[in-house]
């Protein structure tokens, strides 16, 4: 009877070990999952933060500000205005396309719009080495010139918050031609995250995004000159224009070899 005892409490103890097993293993697996979506959403979002057309927008803004002699109160006013416009926009583009991806595939992508959302990442990395800065000098951008003629009276006529918070949100806006991969492939993640996941994805890529803006924010709010952050951004605007395209072709390589070759090999 003892010896039945023990097999059999033998026998529960492995099974109960083994589901422990199963378990850890799962939760190890999901928690991976979790990690690279996160790494992936990272990534887009510090490729996001290397396109300068916001920067442009603010340094044009407080640059006129300065001119027309506001306070330095209101210059602060304008730019915290403009900076919180670009982040709630970058935010709805983001939220935007992740409600229409999940209304699309229903929270299961398909290969092939992973293949599509890569082979957009490699087409727009091709696009800003070639074309992101116009060939002259200083840092003009390569955006429609009805778009840049329009930031540019906007920048001029803005003298209070609400404007400068619009300003902000049609920056975003104006450069949604290079942002769209980031935003499409960190969507993409997103939908396939749990719910609180995907609030702290939003966040993450919105504040990720946005590190360049607050820099400069931060030094024009500290009396910094404009005109030594312009020469900064003029030195360095080639190595930015190659970080952000080799940034795209590096992002679209690890999400298609993690999404479609890691989903293809795991489902053999």
């Amino acid at each position: 009877m003892f010896k039945k005892c023990n097999s059999f409490y033998a026998y529960s103890l492995t099974n109960v070990l083994r589901l422990c097993y199963k378990l850890l293993k799962e939760t190890k697996n999901k928690n991976m999952d979790i990690l690279s979506s996160l790494a992936i959403i990272a990534l887009a979002a510090l490729i996001h933060a290397s396109f300068q057309l916001s920067v442009s927008v603010l340094t044009l803004l407080s640059g006129h500000s300065i001119v027309a002699k506001h306070s330095q109160a209101k210059v602060l006013r304008l730019t915290s205005s403009f900076v919180f416009g670009v982040g709630v926009m970058t935010v709805l583009l983001l939220s935007f396309l992740s409600l229409i991806f999940l209304d699309a595939f229903n929270g299961q992508t398909p290969d092939i719009a992973w293949a599509m959302v890569c082979g957009l990442l490699v087409g727009v990395s091709l696009a800003v080495w070639l074309f992101y800065y116009r060939r002259q000098s200083g840092t003009s951008l390569w955006i429609p010139r009805p778009i840049a003629s329009y930031l540019n009276e906007r920048t001029k006529a803005t003298t209070h918050s609400a404007e400068a918070f619009s300003l902000g949100l049609s920056s975003v806006i104006s450069e949604l031609v290079f942002i769209i991969a980031p935003l499409a492939v960190s969507a993409l993640v997103l939908i396939q995250l749990p719910a609180v996941w995907q609030l702290a994805g939003i966040g993450i890529y919105t504040v990720i995004s946005m590190l360049s803006l607050v820099v400069i924010w931060v030094l024009i709010g500290g009396g910094h000159k404009l005109s030594a952050i312009q020469k900064w951004r003029e030195s360095n605007k080639y190595f930015m224009q190659f970080a952000a395209g080799a940034g795209l072709l590096i992002l679209g390589f690890f999400t298609y070899v993690t999404e479609v070759i890691g989903r293809s090999i795991g489902g053999l």
